[in-house]
């Protein structure tokens, strides 16, 4: 899918999974994540994001 939005999104995403298909493609990625029971790594800050605990619960414990 094309996304005319694809390089504004990638250089605000802080995704450290290399492989990630998803990368620049929000919609793809948000829904991939919330089949999953997770935020996308854009919801937490880097140091959280690399732990690639994107629970409800830790985005709460992040936020409070």
């Amino acid at each position: 899918m094309n996304c005319s939005n694809d390089v504004a999104n990638k250089a605000g995403c802080n995704c450290s999974y290399e492989p990630c298909p998803r990368k620049g493609h929000c919609c793809e990625c948000v829904a991939y994540h919330r089949s999953m029971k997770e935020l996308p790594a854009c919801f937490f800050p880097d140091d959280v994001e690399r732990s690639y605990d994107r629970s409800y619960r830790r985005f709460i414990q992040c936020h409070s």
